[in-house]
């Protein structure tokens, strides 16, 4: 018998967990899976607090509609019923004392329709012409990696990237775009000016037509009982003896062909194939080659913390129709973002109630994440006070610290996660690495790498 050891039980090591017993079950394969997971809940970064009715996720909120991975493993798990679309909305910029509507036809910051962008107070007439030397300016002829705030300040200028682009995008990695790495993160921007020089001509005509008038198109999904349902409609499929909680690895050592983990219960059991899925600086506690470890650490990471505000609805003046709204890169505010939540999930929050979400933990004000739940409530609520009209205080709150959750896809990441596997594969045979800090950060990114792996393993039986 084969014996698989999947380190980890976030969202990447549920899902090997799944398509790992499925296929063995189909068939009819000679091999034992055990999952470990150190803390005594699985789903990692998926989490979610429900209070008098409200549905509050303190991680991730959603996940894309149009990567597919995610919606195909919540139908085999039964929750296809469950899904729930996004309310579409208008969403914001927060400039200096004011919101300001992202321009209609801005994708991912890049402007499509003429109109809008000329008329809209979110960049200086300087700020504008500047943009529009993107119809001129020809194309990059190097091919090698860049970060991608020197791609669109090259391409659009840096009043459209901080007022727009760098907010909208920072606020998917927490991180800083002029060192994210651009084809890690959006290698189609790069694809869109080979192809077609301009951005701003390549993204108008990539775009779809529109959709009827009567139907309206959502791209994010989520459940109606929260993303932590998902995570038991996993769990509820799997074999509850293969699964190990509260139990972490402590190390892990070739022997021959075949790998001793040591874990933190006192037991030692060996195994022939192994999945991680943990973050890199999980990994390195249990991986102690040298070599290794020195390469698990060059990834970066970053933390942030969740805000979420429950009102009732009489105490806020939303004059605002939409669903929240980003923070200007240059500007002094604690929060980096604000979802009106119950205005763009309706499931989230009970009848004549409010909830808001806001996010802190920009790059270089990381601090405000290690105050008290206190004064980080006290400072997002200052900064909501410049912009809306909130009397009194929450009913209710919840802060999630994430700390150095979001790894940082910085220059030439790809070129990094090929030299770590190379080295992992010499030192450890039969390993395989999956998970946020590789090929992808959201939900169905890292799903298909829970596939990816389990699919690599059977390969190699």
């Amino acid at each position: 018998m084969m014996k698989v050891a999947i380190i980890g039980g976030g969202i990447t090591g549920l899902t090997a967990a799944y398509y790992l017993q499925k296929e063995i079950l189909a068939n009819q394969l000679d091999i034992k899976y055990e999952l470990f997971e150190k803390d005594n809940r699985l789903g990692g970064k998926i989490k979610t607090d429900y209070h008098d009715g409200f549905v509050i996720e303190q991680g991730p909120d959603s996940f894309l509609a149009r990567k597919t991975h995610a919606t195909k493993l919540a139908k085999e798990v039964g929750l296809e019923e469950e899904l729930v679309s996004n309310r579409t909305g208008q969403a914001y910029v927060l400039k200096g004392e004011t919101l300001h509507a992202i321009p209609p036809g801005a994708v991912m910051g890049i402007p499509t329709k003429l109109g809008p962008f000329l008329t809209t107070n979110l960049f200086s007439a300087v700020g504008k012409l500047r943009a529009g030397a993107d119809l001129f300016l020809p194309r990059r002829r190097s091919l090698d990696d860049q970060s991608l705030g020197h791609f669109f300040r090259r391409r659009l200028g840096s009043e459209v990237v901080d007022n727009l682009i760098e907010p909208l995008l920072s606020g998917i990695y927490a991180g800083d775009i002029d060192q994210l790495s651009l084809q890690s993160t959006f290698p189609q921007f790069q694809q869109v000016e080979q192809s077609h020089r301009s951005l701003i001509v390549g993204m108008k005509a990539s775009q779809p037509q529109a959709p009827p008038k009567n139907k309206k198109s959502s791209g994010f999904l989520s459940f109606r009982n929260g993303l932590q349902s998902f995570v038991h409609a996993i769990e509820n499929h799997l074999d509850e003896d293969r699964i190990h909680k509260n139990t972490a690895v402590k190390n892990m050592t070739m022997n021959g062909r075949q790998c001793e983990i040591e874990l933190s219960d006192g037991k030692t059991e060996v195994f022939d194939k192994v999945i991680i899925t943990t973050p890199p600086h999980i990994t390195a506690r249990f991986l102690k080659d040298e070599a290794i470890t020195k390469q698990l650490e060059e990834i970066p990471s970053t933390s942030v913390a969740t805000v979420a505000m429950a009102f009732d609805s009489s105490q806020l003046s939303m004059d605002f129709d939409g669903t929240g709204f980003v923070v200007s890169k240059k500007s002094d505010y604690t929060i980096t973002a604000c979802t009106w939540t119950h205005r763009k999930w309706e499931h989230t929050a009970p009848k004549g109630k409010a909830l808001l979400r806001c996010y802190v933990g920009k790059p270089g004000g990381e601090g405000i994440v290690e105050e008290s739940d206190e004064t980080i409530v006290e400072s997002a609520l200052k900064d909501l006070r410049r912009v809306m009209k909130i009397n009194g205080d929450p009913e209710y709150y919840q802060v999630t610290r994430w700390r150095n959750a979001m790894p940082q896809y910085v220059v030439n990441h790809q070129k990094w996660v090929e030299k770590l596997r190379e080295t992992i594969n010499s030192y450890y045979p039969g390993t395989f690495l999956a998970g946020g800090a590789y090929e992808g950060v959201g939900l169905p990114d890292c799903i298909l790498q829970g596939e990816n792996a389990v699919d690599q393993l059977i390969k190699e039986l």
